[in-house]
């Protein structure tokens, strides 16, 4: 600690402490931290010769060496009160402000800066206003210390003990957190009454800054809740800018209005967007519906209203694609065929709406990604499966909380386009409840005269489908709901026979399983008797999932066997190695063919998953004429039993049966395969040849099974399904089938492979059923063959 130096005299040299974004006043008491070379000189010097510092802030604190120019020439003679050398060769200095100076020129001396300087004579406060001033300036000052909180309020009790204008003046200056240049020209005004009418203008302005922060503070306090509190310093930020008013998120509405631009939306849509944006902009920034409203604009940007993919119209192409992919289904190949041949000769953007309706594992969902790949087109899918709400085919209202668009819109966002392949899976499994019937709001979807205005419950504008190819999936045709099934074009896929099946494993499977099972030609080999023992006796199915699932088990125990054995040679897939591989085969391979017994028949059934056989039985023993019908067998069926049953009774003789064995025989008709639920009249002539099989004790011929409704005179009548129940017939041995009649229009449908294999008897009349199915080849009574149409 040093003697307190003296204020200069009118001329003095001093050492010069250049200061950075400092402002010292007199009779201020501050630390400074002195690093400069220089600056550490001078402060020795002016321990050393008592003289004071000449302390002058510098206009540019970035320069190291200031130059006369670049120094306020008003600066503050100070006395070094004390000194701390800190580790790293700085210093830390307490000074404290004599009186002002002014800089008269500076000169290099022994390392240091010396200036030379002159007293600045103040002019003091007098007159009657004087009081007056000061009083206002203490006030003003004492009410900022109330508003900030910044300053301790004892400051202001020893404040109002200062008599002096000037040392009042420079006190508070002291302790207001101005900006440099402000203090700066406090400090440069001699005028006291110059001085204090400026620092009464800082402080009006100070308070009414203050009184804003107030307001923003309790505005912002009365919008906050507990969950919001950590964002208080953000939304402060935002509630100033709204006093200077911008409203916060500028950037964002201007984000979201270049979307809006760009999506080139209809007219319509865009001023329903603007009207949208215009709300978003005038609502609180706290309001909770800003976000609802931020999401339902970006949804609108992100909709495709005119992107679209650029069809491939090369039919060569199309048809090159359709045959790489799968095998067969001529009818869906020759449909996409028609619609791309259409749409190059007529330009027309109107999409068709197929609906693919055949057993599971035929491939109507990979046939869709196919169809798309073909047209140049992009894919979507949306499994309807279980879907019972409304909502989830239009989408929920605004209204409510976390709503979305219905998953038509969200597909239509995804796939970017507003043309692409749009398939609809599983269509005949949806269901109903109290929500709403999804297939309802699926009619405005499917319907080509009115999807071109589709309305979704949240977006509340028209989104145009038109463009849309829709496929849809069933595996039951029966399912699908009228309304819903009148606005499809249906084709109908049937499932594969024992060639085609082969013919897909050769082509498709066998080298899909043996990529993923990371098998070469070198490894595995499949042989024609390997497939086909794998078709006929592990699987039996409409489609070829199952197939694929047996394919794919031989290949892994084979990549077992070559990962166990480095150097195995080459693995045939016969009948033999499938049987060691895949175990005892799961299926008989002539279900059909085994003995003929009295009183069993062998009926065609269709079913969801494509064809089957039934093996109808029948057991007569003494009675009263009881018929029993058992195998959960649904009304229609038992009717058909009952109306068999009458017949034989109302024909017996005819017949050659016991004429009164409805009076002294008990009888008992049994489908087996009692879990599974059957139903249908179908099987009217199985029933009635089954019953007169065990009446005359006689069995049917081997390898025959039959199908037709029958009536109480005998009339056999037209049934569907034909082509899948012929498939199971091949699929399980049969070489003869009585058809009705007017079922010989369906052979067409039917592969030719299957047709030559199988000998079809048409009936008209249960007699002509009954001289097939038990009196030998040569006596039975044919109708005339007619050829069936192609």
């Amino acid at each position: 600690m040093s003697a307190k130096p003296k204020i200069p005299v009118e001329s003095d040299r001093l050492p010069l402490l250049p200061l950075k974004d400092v402002v010292v006043f007199p009779r201020m008491v501050v630390p400074l931290l002195v690093g400069r070379q220089s600056s550490l000189i001078a402060v020795e010097e002016s321990l050393a010769s008592g003289h004071p510092l000449f302390l002058c802030t510098q206009r540019d604190p970035s320069v190291e060496s200031p130059k006369p120019q670049e120094l306020h020439e008003v600066g503050v003679a100070a006395g070094i009160l004390q000194t701390l050398r800190m580790p790293d060769g700085t210093m830390k200095v307490v000074v404290e402000g004599l009186g002002r100076a002014r800089l008269v020129r500076m000169r290099e001396r022994g390392g240091f800066i010396e200036a030379t300087v002159t007293r600045v004579e103040e002019t003091p406060l007098e007159g009657t206003n004087a009081e007056p001033l000061m009083r206002a300036t203490l006030n003003q000052f004492e009410q900022y210390v109330r508003q900030s909180g910044r300053v301790a309020p004892e400051i202001v009790s020893s404040l109002r003990g200062v008599n002096e204008a000037n040392t009042l003046a420079d006190l508070i200056c002291a302790y207001l957190p101005l900006r440099v240049e402000e203090r700066q020209q406090l400090l440069e005004r001699v005028v006291v009454e110059e001085r204090l009418e400026l620092l009464s203008s800082i402080l009006m302005r100070e308070g009414e800054m203050l009184e804003m922060e107030r307001k923003v503070r309790d505005r912002i306090r009365e919008q906050m809740d507990r969950s919001q509190r950590e964002y208080y310093l953000h939304e402060q930020l935002k509630a100033i800018q709204q006093e200077l008013g911008n409203r916060d998120g500028s950037d964002e509405l201007a984000e979201l209005r270049e979307l809006i631009d760009k999506a080139e939306m209809p007219q319509e849509v865009k001023e329903k967007a603007m009207r949208e944006l215009g709300r978003f902009e005038r609502m609180p920034a706290m309001s909770p519906e800003g976000a609802i409203i931020r999401t339902y604009l970006e949804w609108l940007a992100d909709m495709p209203w005119t992107k679209r993919s650029r069809d491939s119209l090369n039919l060569v192409h199309a048809k090159t694609v359709l045959d790489e992919d799968h095998y067969g289904l001529s009818k869906v190949k020759e449909r996409i065929l028609e619609f791309l041949a259409v749409r190059k000769l007529s330009r027309s953007t109107k999409g068709p709406v197929l609906c693919l309706v055949g057993p599971p594992g035929v491939g109507k969902t990979s046939l869709g990604k196919s169809i798309a790949r073909a047209m140049g087109r992009q894919f979507v899918r949306i499994s309807l499966g279980g879907v019972r709400d409304e909502a989830e085919i239009r989408g929920h209202r605004r209204t409510y909380i976390g709503a979305l668009p219905g998953r038509v819109i969200q597909s239509m966002k995804k796939v970017g386009v507003k043309n692409p392949v749009f398939m609809l899976d599983d269509i005949d499994t949806m269901s109903m409840d109290f929500r709403g019937d999804p297939s309802s709001a699926l009619l405005e979807v499917l319907d080509p005269e009115q999807n071109r205005n589709f309305s979704d419950h949240y977006l509340e504008v028209d989104f145009d489908l038109h463009e849309v190819f829709f496929i849809t999936t069933a595996n039951s045709e029966y399912e699908i709901p009228g309304p819903l099934h009148d606005r499809m074009e249906v084709v109908r896929l049937s499932g594969y026979t024992l060639h085609e099946k082969e013919r897909i494993a050769r082509l498709f499977l066998v080298p899909k399983q043996m990529k993923e099972a990371g098998l070469t030609d070198r490894s595995i080999r499949f042989a024609e008797s390997g497939l086909q023992t794998i078709i006929q006796r592990y699987t039996r199915e409409a489609g070829v999932r199952e197939l694929e699932r047996q394919i794919a088990q031989v290949c892994r125990k084979v990549a077992h066997k070559v990962v166990s054995k480095p150097r195995s040679r080459l693995v045939t897939i016969n009948d033999v190695r499938v049987q060691e591989l895949l175990g005892p085969p799961e299926y008989s391979d002539l279900r059909a063919d085994a003995k003929p017994q009295a009183g069993v028949s062998v009926g065609l059934a269709w079913t969801w998953a494509g064809g089957d056989i039934l093996h109808i039985e029948t057991s007569t023993m003494q009675g009263k004429g009881a018929l029993t019908l058992t195998g959960q067998l649904g009304e229609v069926m038992k009717e058909s039993a009952q109306a068999a049953y009458t017949y034989l009774r109302a024909h017996a003789k005819a017949l050659k049966i016991p004429p009164n064995f409805y009076r002294n025989l008990d009888m008992h008709v049994h489908v087996p395969e009692g879990a599974i639920p059957k139903d249908g009249p179908s099987a009217g002539v199985a029933l009635a040849v089954s019953i007169a099989s065990a009446l005359r004790n006689k069995p049917p011929r081997p390898a025959l099974a039959m199908t037709g409704e029958i009536t109480l005179r005998g009339r056999v009548l037209l049934v569907g399904g034909i082509k899948e129940k012929v498939l199971a017939a091949h699929r399980a041995g049969i070489r003869t089938v009585i058809l009705p009649a007017e079922n010989e229009k369906d052979l067409h449908e039917i592969p030719s492979d299957v047709r030559s294999g199988i000998t079809f008897i048409f009936v008209n009349e249960v007699e002509e059923v009954m001289r097939a199915a038990f009196d030998a080849p040569s006596r039975i009574a044919r109708k005339p063959k007619r050829k069936a149409r192609r």
